[in-house]
């Protein structure tokens, strides 16, 4: 799905009363302000769907894959998602419908 496949549904949810640019302002401006609060550190929750947090990753050692020569991989900080226990059950239930768009 791609962000404008999200704004057309958006828009289905909605109804006639609002243009899809109208629905495309929105979907940008919540990308934006998860953005914006994952670029200042704080978590958000949305109840039924799930967190996004920040997380600081360890300094650790990796491998050059061409040589083989150990290369430190410096500590970062990356976003991550936790769903909730809906949404992973509603993905569990994807398991037994069968694949009607031909990818899996």
């Amino acid at each position: 799905m791609t962000k404008a496949d999200l704004v057309e549904q958006v828009a289905e949810a909605i109804g006639p009363g609002i243009t899809k640019k109208d629905c495309a302002m929105v979907v940008d401006g919540f990308l934006n302000a998860i953005k914006n609060a994952l670029g200042t550190g704080e978590n958000i929750e949305i109840r039924g769907f799930g967190t996004f947090k920040v997380r600081r990753r360890k300094t650790r050692m990796a491998r050059n894959p061409r040589t083989g020569d150990p290369v430190e991989v410096p500590s970062r900080v990356v976003p991550v998602f936790k769903p909730s226990k809906y949404l992973q059950n509603e993905v569990a239930g994807v398991e037994a419908r069968p694949w009607t768009d031909g990818s899996h």
